[in-house]
């Protein structure tokens, strides 16, 4: 079954490019001129993946990110003729997965987009053989109690007082991997490989503000965290538990 890409993007010759090129590599694209329109269509089907521009008419990129993630987990990934490190930092906060600059070429976005499927695909396949074969010993549920907090690997949900958190799949896979290496020091480029297993260009934004989404979830005071510690100048690891 091809996956399904919606591209919001105000350029007509963009999303022709775009939309012409994936459509040969066998996604099936939709695509919107606007903010408005693009949440309209997001809402009325499913979608594998978006592709949203910052700067659009109606509504810009930031505003429907913050929209569709007040329901949805959906990959997202961001384009912008802006390239620098406060627009990243800005679109990757509200809950964008990656961040693509304008001019870019077709194969380096299409290898994002299948990576980024292909993870949130892994992920959900994970989680449901952890469901469906919750039953057996081999993947009963590994619970972790830490204060306020009840983290299940197998299942990849974690709740605090009692509230479940809306993890995204690179926070869950990011949280997984320090929790199975408690106190181990990971670099910056260790996550990165870890978690995108993609090669790392020396973009710290895009860990520093995964980090930073994630202490903020899971810790009572993030700027002063107790479980995910920062080795200036190294990395980060987690620290307060040994499974």
């Amino acid at each position: 079954m091809a996956h399904t890409i919606l591209i919001i993007e105000d350029d007509i010759s963009i999303i022709e490019m775009l939309s012409n090129y994936l459509t040969k590599e066998g996604f099936h694209v939709t695509s919107a001129l606007d903010g408005e329109d693009g949440i309209t269509k997001f809402r009325q089907d499913h979608y594998d993946l978006i592709v949203v521009d910052i700067m659009m008419p109606k509504l810009d990129g930031i505003e429907v990110i913050k929209i569709i993630r007040e329901s949805s987990l959906i990959p997202i990934l961001i384009m912008s003729a802006k390239d620098n490190d406060i627009d990243k930092a800005i679109g990757l906060g509200f809950g964008a997965d990656d961040y693509i600059a304008k001019p870019f070429s077709m194969i380096e976005i299409t290898a994002r987009i299948k990576a980024s499927i292909r993870r949130t695909t892994q992920y959900a396949a994970l989680s449901n053989n952890s469901s469906s074969d919750s039953g057996s010993e081999s993947s009963s549920p590994q619970l972790i109690n830490l204060d306020h907090l009840t983290i299940d690997l197998n299942n990849y949900s974690v709740t605090k007082q009692g509230e479940e958190l809306k993890l995204t799949a690179k926070e869950s896979e990011i949280l997984k991997l320090f929790l199975n290496n408690p106190n181990r020091v990971f670099t910056k480029a260790q996550i990165y490989g870890f978690v995108w297993n993609e090669e790392y260009y020396g973009d710290e934004n895009v860990i520093n503000v995964h980090i930073r989404r994630l202490r903020e979830k899971l810790e009572d005071n993030p700027s002063e965290p107790k479980y995910i510690k920062t080795l200036w100048g190294i990395g980060y690891k987690w620290e307060g538990h040994t499974p």
